[in-house]
């Protein structure tokens, strides 16, 4: 991309890839038959000058709050680029969502017209409708009437409405963060923020082009799937695919053929704790060829990084990637080429994996609040087990004065165009996270290697100490314990005691394959030697990278896990702690008796 394509806000950034790619498919939905349907980048851009002169004459202009609630689909984007065309902010929320969080939200940003998906959601709205005097119309996606999208876009074409340029300071989107404590946080980001962050860190993988396409797993009510999906497969004239569930993720993969995806480790750790599964079941010959490919393509990358090469183990890696490894690229549509993971770090081992059968998964970090890339690895510079090293026009800085004397690491501040321009109405908030030369501070430890790449440490905020004074930090022990295959989630808790406790919830359907054992979870978590045998698992894989203090001493097994609907974790499925040790108290105290 040159200077003068690029652009510093999102609707020239839209507008230049219809031009560009118009005839071209831009998003696919699926029918009631179960198949894809598209439409072109032409035809979307049509509802959106419709859209937009639509809510011109609902008297929105530049500044006013536009909401919507609903799950990723067209009418979603059609929203998003309509209110950027009038300078309108927009106010995206999920689906799944408590509807006082719904309330808060539209309160504190100033909705002033506001989308809903469909009836179950209308009907949910309804109970806090009359809250909200400021909103002055709701409209439904789905569904007929004077109330509808289809309504406004039929009243929008009877008076076309150019669009507007924003400037680049000006507010694009409000993210609310689902904090782990306390009330919701509106981030600021600006059209400069999202449009420089789907470019700068887009160059970080210049292979992909308009035949690319994704399969649109992250919700775009969350900075990750709206800049890295949305934002940034429509400014390279790509195409993006609905997956149906959840439940239908592989279905959707060998239907939709992604070349690239926008995803979480989970995604990744499951295919590959499954396939191990698999093998283990099936046993004879298939576990045998499975293994011999697993360890011949880590012989051969071995010998690749000493620029070395062995026919022998060529041969072996050969057969099997005809025989399994295929099935497995199959098992994502056959086309896919690589995967952008955040949230968590991907375990070295399955990264090692995907990448040897042809599916490199690159590490990156970010928050809400830095647009939300800040570190990525990508095909030119990748190092599994980092991070990523800073993206162009972005810099890391490493505050070590936070932290204890003595420490290799610091809390990572964030300096580029992608830093937020503050939080709605909380001045205060802003000012304890910004620095007075911009940077924002993360709240999360880090440190950088000599060259560049960096590794989360943990968070500051969710460190505690120990009765004998030494500090832990749960998040990574937790991540490095919940990539056992027996683990489905776990919560490390110690503060101010004299040793860290461990609460697992297990994988129960693994388990009982595994264990050739059956029951329902509560009988499961009875059995003591399911308990132990887990418990030495957990120490086992900790040992070596953590300190005797650092490692668990008692374990609590919960048949419960931790979920959006029962409020113990956030929409990004953050742990929310306070939640989980108030639920669990009786069982925590029980532990230390």
């Amino acid at each position: 991309m040159t200077s003068s394509d690029r652009t510093d806000n999102l609707v020239d950034l839209f507008e230049k890839s219809v031009k560009k790619h118009g005839s071209n498919k831009l998003f696919g939905t699926k029918n009631k038959a179960g198949e894809y349907q598209w439409v072109t980048y032409e035809e979307v851009s049509k509802r959106v000058d419709d859209l937009r002169a639509g809510l011109a004459a609902e008297g929105i202009g530049k500044g006013d709050a536009v909401g919507l609630i609903a799950n990723n689909r067209t009418e979603w984007a059609i929203v998003a680029f309509a209110t950027f065309g009038l300078g309108a902010r927009f106010v995206p929320m999920y689906e799944a969502e408590l509807v006082t969080t719904w309330r808060y939200i539209i309160k504190d940003s100033g909705v002033k017209l506001l989308f809903l998906s469909k009836p179950e959601v209308m009907e949910k709205f309804s109970e806090v409708r009359d809250d909200l005097p400021g909103l002055s119309k709701v409209i439904m996606i789905e569904g007929e009437g004077p109330d509808t999208m289809a309504a406004l876009e039929s009243k929008g074409r009877e008076k076309p409405v150019p669009s507007v340029k924003p400037d680049t300071d000006d507010i694009a989107v409000l993210i609310y963060t689902s904090g782990t404590t306390g009330e919701p946080k509106g981030v600021l980001l600006s059209h400069g923020n999202f449009s420089s962050n789907a470019i700068d860190a887009g160059s970080c993988f210049p292979d992909l082009n308009p035949g690319d396409r994704s399969l649109s797993i992250l919700p775009w009510a969350h900075s990750f799937g709206i800049t890295a999906d949305l934002f940034n497969f429509i400014n390279i004239g790509g195409s993006i695919g609905f997956v149906g569930s959840v439940q239908t993720i592989v279905e959707d993969l060998g239907k939709a053929q992604p070349t690239f995806l926008i995803a979480v480790p989970r995604i990744f750790n499951k295919v590959y704790d499954g396939l191990w599964a698999k093998m283990n079941e099936e046993g004879g010959l298939p576990k045998k060829l499975f293994v011999m490919g697993v360890e011949s393509a880590k012989k051969k990358r071995e010998l690749a990084a000493e620029g070395k090469t062995s026919m022998w183990v060529n041969v072996k890696y050969n057969l099997a990637d005809k025989i399994v490894f295929k099935k497995i690229r199959d098992t994502f549509g056959g086309k896919i080429v690589g995967a952008v993971t955040g949230s968590a770090l991907m375990n070295p081992e399955i990264a090692y994996f995907f990448s040897d059968l042809g599916i490199p998964t690159y590490d990156c970090y970010g928050l809400t609040e830095t647009s939300p890339a800040a570190t990525m690895n990508h095909p030119a510079k990748n190092k599994i087990g980092t991070v990523g090293s800073a993206i162009p026009n972005v810099k890391i800085v490493i505050d070590s004065s936070v932290v204890d004397a003595g420490a290799t690491d610091g809390e990572i501040i964030v300096y580029g165009p992608n830093v937020m321009k503050g939080y709605h109405n909380k001045p205060e908030a802003t000012a304890a996270v910004m620095t007075p030369d911009g940077g924002f501070r993360t709240g999360d430890r880090g440190k950088l290697d000599d060259e560049g790449f960096m590794k989360v440490t943990g968070r500051i905020k969710e460190q505690y100490k120990l009765l004998n004074g030494k500090y832990v930090f749960p998040s990574s022990i937790e991540e490095e314990i919940k990539l056992l295959p027996l683990v489905a989630n776990a919560m490390i808790f110690g503060e101010g005691k004299e040793f860290n406790i461990c609460l697992v919830v297990p994988d129960f359907e693994v388990l009982v394959k595994q264990a050739e054992k059956s029951g329902e979870p509560a009988e499961l978590i009875a059995d003591e030697s399911i308990c132990k045998m887990i418990s030495e698992q957990i120490t086992q894989a900790l040992k070596g990278d953590y300190a005797s203090y650092e490692i668990p001493k008692k374990f609590v097994f919960l048949e419960e896990d931790f979920t959006l609907e029962n409020g113990m974790l956030t929409q990004t499925l953050k742990l929310k702690r306070r939640v989980v040790v108030d639920k669990f108290s009786e069982q925590i105290e029980g532990s230390y008796s």
